[in-house]
C-alpha cells in the first residue's frame, strides 16, 4: 500500500472518468495467467490484492489501480546449450553449417518446448490517479515500467493525454545550486547521499553515501560537475532520493505518519486500508506540490496521445 517510489505525470486535460466508468474501462484488459506456451501476460489485477475484488479502489478522491505482469523465466544458458546441441547434430548429419534461418527455428522450437515447464515471475505495479491535482503517480523506480503502466491504461481509455515534468533550467541545475548556496527550500533538509556527474557521455561520476554533501570536499567537485541525485528529508514526513528527471526513489515515511492510523483495529482491514490510502495520498500530494514548486517547470509532451 505505501508507495516506495514515485514517477509523477500530469494530465494535459482534466481526467473526467468517474469510478464506474474507469472500472468498466479497466475490465477490457484484465490480467490472466500465461498460457503454457506464452512468454508473458500484462493486465489489470485487483487494486487491493487479496483484500478486494475490484480493479480499482477509490478513496480521498484518488483511484488506486494495479498492473500485473507475468513473465516466464527461461535461463539463457539452458536455451544456449540445447541450441548448440541441435546445431552440432545438424552439422554432423549433413556435413554443412546451419543457416541463420535454421538456427532461429531451432531456438523457437526449444523455447516452445521449455515454456510449459518454465517458472513464472509476477510483478505488480501500483499507481493512483488524482483528478483534483491532475496527476497520476506510479509506484516504480523504473521509467520503463512507468511507461508500460501508462500504455496499458491508454489501451483501456482510448487516449491518455499525460506529460512528464521537465524544469526549464534542468533539475540538476537547481539541485546543484542548493549545495552551492547551502540553502534548501523551506521544509527540505539535505541528506547524506547523492550523485554528482560531469557533462558528456563518458563523464566522471561521483557517488556519495554517508557523506556530508555540504562539506568542502564535495563542494570542490561542483565546478565541473552537477548534482543528478540528492537525498533529503521533507517536512518531518518522509525521506527520499530525488533524481534529475524528477523521479523520487526510496521513499520512507516517518514513524509519526504511520502512527496516525495506529488506533484503527487491525481486524477491520478495509477500514485500515482506506485510512492508510487516504493518509498516504494526502501526504504524497502535498509533497509533490511542494517539490514541483521548487522548479520552473515546462512539460514534455512526448507521452501525449
Amino acid at each position: 500500500m505505501w508507495f516506495k517510489n514515485l514517477y509523477i505525470f500530469a494530465f494535459t486535460r482534466p481526467f473526467t472518468q468517474n469510478e464506474e466508468e474507469l472500472e468498466k474501462a479497466l475490465q477490457e484488459h484484465v490480467f490472466a495467467p500465461c498460457g503454457k506456451t506464452e512468454l508473458s501476460r500484462f493486465g489489470w489485477s485487483t487494486a487491493l490484492g487479496k483484500h478486494g475484488e475490484r480493479l480499482l479502489h477509490h478513496a480521498n478522491g484518488c483511484f488506486l489501480i494495479n498492473a500485473r505482469k507475468e513473465e516466464k523465466i527461461l535461463p539463457a544458458s539452458v536455451v544456449k546449450e540445447q541450441l548448440e546441441e541441435k546445431i552440432s547434430q545438424l552439422e554432423h548429419e549433413h556435413s554443412r553449417k546451419a543457416t541463420k534461418k535454421e538456427k532461429e527455428q531451432f531456438k523457437e522450437d526449444i523455447t516452445f518446448e521449455l515454456l510449459p515447464r518454465a517458472f513464472s515471475r509476477i510483478n505488480d505495479t501500483q499507481g493512483y490517479i488524482c483528478p483534483e491535482k491532475n496527476i497520476i503517480v506510479i509506484n516504480t523506480s523504473s521509467r520503463g515500467k512507468a511507461e508500460d503502466f501508462l500504455a496499458l491504461l491508454r489501451k483501456c481509455l482510448g487516449s491518455l493525454p499525460v506529460t512528464s515534468f521537465t524544469p526549464d533550467a534542468g533539475a540538476e541545475t537547481t539541485m546543484t545550486n542548493w549545495l552551492l548556496e547551502q540553502t534548501l527550500p523551506e521544509r527540505f533538509t539535505i541528506g547524506f547521499e547523492g550523485e554528482i556527474k560531469a557533462m558528456g557521455e563518458d563523464a566522471a561520476v561521483l557517488k556519495c553515501k554517508n557523506q556530508d554533501l555540504l562539506s568542502d570536499e564535495i563542494l570542490a567537485h561542483l565546478g565541473d560537475k552537477q548534482v543528478v541525485k540528492i537525498a533529503f528529508d521533507w517536512d518531518q514526513t518522509l525521506s527520499c532520493i530525488l533524481t534529475d528527471e524528477l523521479s523520487v526513489k526510496r521513499v520512507k515515511f516517518h514513524d509519526s505518519v504511520y502512527e496516525q492510523n495506529e488506533d484503527i483495529p487491525k481486524d477491520d482491514m478495509m477500514v485500515k486500508i482506506d485510512a492508510d490510502f487516504t493518509l498516504m495520498t494526502g501526504e504524497i500530494n502535498r509533497f509533490v506540490d511542494d517539490m514541483l514548486a521548487q522548479f520552473e517547470l515546462a512539460t514534455n509532451s512526448y507521452l501525449e496521445s
